[in-house]
């Protein structure tokens, strides 16, 4: 699972990591967009967006 967050409830996930990355990308153009489209403030910050990656372990 992705968690971007510094955008309260976007979340995503990927088979793999590559595939989770690409994903997130994809989750939070959307969700720029939804602000966008629905008149909603877009906060700004300098740097680089983080997000945390849980991955499953499997005994």
């Amino acid at each position: 699972l992705l968690f971007a967050e510094a955008l309260s409830g976007c979340i995503t996930y990927g088979e793999t990591i590559v595939e989770a990355i690409a994903m997130a990308r994809e989750a939070i153009e959307l969700y720029l967009e939804s602000l966008v489209a629905h008149h909603e403030e877009i906060l700004t910050e300098e740097g680089t967006l983080e997000y945390t990656v849980m991955v499953p372990v499997y005994a």
